[in-house]
C-alpha cells in the first residue's frame, strides 16, 4: 500500500510527452502503452490542464477503455495561465472533468507554483476552492507541484498545512544543483511530513543522454542498463515518494522503464555509490559557476535575466542539446519578466556585485552567440 491509503506502485506515467506525428498525439500509440503500463501493474496516470490534447487523449486511451477502480488520475490547476478572474481559473477544473471523462480525479494539484505564479492561488483563493471540492468527492487527494527555492516552499508549506502531497524535480544531476536545489526542496517536504511526487527524474530527456563521461561510468556498472534508467532509480530509492513520473513518449521508452521498474525494490549501496561517481563526473564539467544568489539582477540597469540565461547555457554544455537549453532560455528569462543577454550595456554593476567573481558581461556575450542569434539562411 501506498502513501495517503492508495495502492500505488513507484512508477508514474507522465503524459506530458505523448507520442506525436505533425503535432497531433497519436492516440493509438497512447493506447498500447497505456496496456503495457497497466499489464504490468502500475496504475498512476499524471495529465494536467494545460498539456495540449492530454486530457483528451487520455479519456480516449485510458478511460473510454478500462474500469474507472484500475487506475489513478492526477491534472492540475494553473491559474496563472491567463486567468484574470478566480471564475475563469476554477473553470479549469470543470474543463479538465469534461476532457478526461474520469468522473473524479484521485489527485489534484495547484500548479507550478512559485516565484510569481504563487500569489494567483492566493487572489483566487483557491487553497480553499479545492477543500471544497475534496468534500464533493470530486477529488480524492489534493497537493501542489512547485517549481522554486525551499525558502519559498517551506512558506508554501507553512501557510497550508492541509496540503497531502507535494510534487518536485528531483534527479540525481539536479540533486545539489543551485539553480534547482533539488535535496533541499525534498528535505523540506519531508520535515512538513508531506509525502513527494517526483516530476522530471530524467531531467526532460537529457539524461537518457548524458555526457560521455558520466555514460561511462553507468555503461561500466551495468552495461545492460539504460542510461534513463538509472535516473528513474535514483529518484524511486528515495523515502517518503509516492510515484516517479517518466514522461514517456513511446513504446521503446515505455518499454524500457517497465523492465527496470517492475520489480524494483530500492538501489543496493553499489548502486549509490556509482550514482555519486556520475554525479561527480558531472561536476568535473567546466560550467559558469553561477549559484542563482541574483545579486547581479539587482544591480542590472537593464533587468537581464543573467542567473536563468547561465543556468540555460550550462545546459548546452552539459548535454550539446541546443532547443532544450533555447527553451530554458526562454522560460527562466522572458518566462520570468527578465530582459534577455542582448539587453547587456556592459556597465560592469553585475560583475561587481558577484561574489563568485564571474566574467559575466563575457558569459552574457557567450549567451547571445549560442542561444539568442541565429545564422542567417
Amino acid at each position: 500500500m501506498g502513501y495517503l491509503g492508495e495502492e500505488i506502485k513507484k512508477l508514474g506515467f507522465g503524459l506530458m510527452r505523448l507520442p506525436e506525428k505533425d503535432g497531433v498525439i497519436q492516440v493509438d500509440e497512447v493506447k498500447e502503452m497505456v496496456d503495457l503500463f497497466l499489464e504490468a501493474g502500475f496504475t498512476y496516470f499524471d495529465t494536467a490542464w494545460a498539456y495540449p490534447g492530454s486530457e483528451d487523449a487520455i479519456r480516449r486511451a485510458l478511460v473510454e477503455r478500462y474500469p474507472r477502480e484500475r487506475f489513478q488520475l492526477a491534472t492540475k490547476n494553473a491559474a496563472w495561465i491567463g486567468c484574470k478572474t478566480k471564475e475563469e481559473a476554477y473553470a479549469q477544473f470543470d474543463d479538465s472533468l469534461r476532457q478526461t471523462g474520469a468522473g473524479y480525479f484521485d489527485f489534484y494539484l495547484l500548479h507550478n507554483l512559485g516565484e510569481g505564479r504563487s500569489h494567483y492561488f492566493d487572489d483566487f483563493d483557491s487553497w480553499s476552492w479545492v477543500q471544497e471540492k475534496k468534500k464533493t468527492g470530486l477529488i480524492r487527494h489534493v497537493g501542489f507541484s512547485f517549481h522554486s527555492t525551499p525558502e519559498e516552499l517551506e512558506e508554501i508549506l507553512n501557510a497550508h498545512p492541509e496540503m497531502e502531497f507535494v510534487q518536485l524535480q528531483i534527479n540525481y544531476a539536479d540533486w545539489d544543483n543551485p539553480a534547482v536545489e533539488s535535496r533541499r526542496c525534498y528535505e523540506t517536504a519531508r520535515r512538513h511530513g508531506k509525502p513527494v511526487i517526483i516530476m522530471e527524474p530524467v531531467k526532460g530527456g537529457m539524461l537518457a543522454t548524458p555526457p560521455g563521461t558520466v555514460e561511462e561510468v553507468l555503461r561500466t556498472a551495468e552495461p545492460e542498463s539504460s542510461a534513463a534508467s538509472w535516473a528513474i532509480r535514483f529518484a524511486a530509492d528515495l523515502e517518503g515518494v509516492i510515484t516517479v513520473l517518466s514522461g514517456m513518449s513511446s513504446r521503446e521508452q515505455m518499454e524500457d522503464n517497465l523492465f527496470h521498474m517492475k520489480s524494483f525494490s530500492g538501489l543496493t549501496a553499489g548502486q549509490r555509490k556509482t550514482l555519486e561517481r556520475a554525479r561527480e563526473e558531472l561536476k568535473k564539467i567546466p560550467l559558469i559557476p553561477c549559484t542563482s544568489c541574483n545579486y547581479c539582477a539587482k544591480v542590472c540597469p537593464k533587468e537581464i535575466g543573467i542567473s536563468g540565461s547561465f543556468t540555460a547555457m550550462n545546459y548546452l554544455t552539459l548535454y550539446g542539446n541546443t532547443d532544450m537549453a533555447k527553451h530554458q532560455e526562454e522560460w527562466l528569462v522572458e518566462g520570468h519578466g527578465r530582459s534577455r543577454a542582448d539587453a547587456c550595456v556592459q556597465c560592469g554593476k553585475c560583475e561587481e556585485a558577484c561574489p563568485q567573481h564571474i566574467s559575466i558581461r563575457k558569459e552574457l556575450e557567450k549567451v547571445k552567440e549560442a542561444l539568442l542569434f541565429f545564422p542567417a539562411l
